[in-house]
């Protein structure tokens, strides 16, 4: 029996959730299991994500495409996200399994029925997939702060601050337009300035929900004339537009950076990383590369981030503000202003090593003989 494993990723932007796929392909080599990976044809960010020597890209336009390369015969496929219905179909042998890279609670669970087994990546996840009654695998998978293959030259320097989508017609126009005004504007190199320094280290979609969280955090923010917020990460028009308007209030005190390569250079950069409102979110890579990192993280307390941040000794978890009014917010950041900084992230070594990349081959394991058994029955 060929040991290969059939993922399929057809995300055309770099996120969390391709990164995932690397270091999952890396994690399966090492199990002696083969990736044959579907990609779309445009993204071509794959190559420099650093995949093993026996991962092959196969770019195809969409899942039915996808399902004409497969051969007959038992298969494992792994979809990203849910399997489209081109390749849940069932066939004697075939492993029909999904990650869930995103909390099924707000949404359509109805999205990963007539798979086989579903892998969710935090507790939280796994939680929702049980609630709907879909077959969650025994344990979450977690993730991997691997930051070594995405090292640069330490340098920042300002790039857009939008992530185009083709597709609308707004930003097929706009994406146009954008170079030739960049061509001519400053590309400053990044420094930090002084007092407290937070950041946002994220591409910057809906599923964050950044604008309403600073909606309720700005006002708050307004009150300490020294604390600075930069953004590292881009998105599309209206996630961006609807963040500055969220952060009128402190306008003069908040820079966007755009996405950039060398991302622990950025984390080391900050004084915190600040995270998104959780409900949304599955698990955070962000969060967990910044306290590898050494930055510790300010986020809601509620999972995923409960899972992911140790409360006093690799951040701080502060009420939801939809909950208070931002008054646990306030009440932080007035401490943090006026006490040293003193959490070392680093230190908490039994932490870490969970979203370690041994920690997530071990929890892999079982996942591979599980798929060894059903293939070979």
């Amino acid at each position: 029996m060929d040991r290969i494993v059939y993922q399929l990723n057809l995300q055309t932007s770099l996120g969390g959730g391709e990164v995932y796929a690397a270091f999952l392909c890396r994690a399966l080599s090492r199990l002696g299991w083969a990736t044959r990976l579907f990609v779309h044809p445009r993204a071509a960010f794959w190559r420099d994500l650093d995949l093993p020597g026996d991962t092959v890209l196969a770019p195809v336009a969409d899942a039915s495409a996808a399902a004409a390369q497969l051969p007959t015969g038992p298969l494992w496929l792994l979809g990203h996200g849910p399997l489209p219905a081109a390749l849940r179909t069932a066939a004697p042998g075939r492993l029909r399994t999904a990650i869930a890279h995103m909390p099924v609670q707000g949404r359509n669970p109805r999205h990963f029925e007539n798979h086989d087994l579903v892998f969710a990546v935090s507790g939280w996840v796994r939680d929702g997939l049980i609630a709907a009654g879909l077959p969650a695998w025994r344990e979450p998978l977690y993730g991997v702060a691997d930051l070594t293959r995405r090292a640069g030259s330490g340098e920042i320097r300002r790039t857009s601050r939008y992530d185009w989508d083709r597709r609308k017609l707004r930003d097929w126009v706009l994406g146009w337009l954008e170079p030739v005004a960049e061509a001519v504007r400053p590309h400053p190199a990044y420094t930090r300035r002084r007092g407290l320094t937070l950041g946002i280290v994220s591409r910057l979609t809906p599923i964050k929900q950044f604008p309403l969280l600073f909606s309720l955090l700005a006002p708050v923010l307004a009150r300490f004339p020294d604390v600075n917020l930069e953004v590292f990460g881009s998105g599309g028009y209206a996630s961006v537009r609807d963040l500055d308007r969220a952060l009128a209030p402190i306008a003069g005190r908040v820079r966007f950076w755009g996405q950039q390569r060398d991302v622990a250079a950025v984390y080391r950069g900050v004084d915190f990383l600040m995270a998104g409102l959780p409900e949304k979110e599955a698990l955070g890579l962000n969060v967990i590369e910044a306290q590898a990192c050494g930055t510790p993280v300010l986020a809601v307390a509620a999972p995923p981030f409960t899972e992911t941040v140790l409360d006093g000794r690799t951040g701080f978890l502060y009420r939801d503000p939809r909950e208070d009014g931002a008054a646990s917010f306030a009440a932080l950041i007035e401490r943090l202003r006026t006490s040293p900084q003193t959490l070392q992230p680093r230190e908490a070594t039994a932490h870490l090593a969970r979203f370690g990349f041994d920690a997530f081959v071990e929890r892999l394991r079982g996942v591979v003989a599980w798929a060894q058994d059903g293939l070979q029955r």
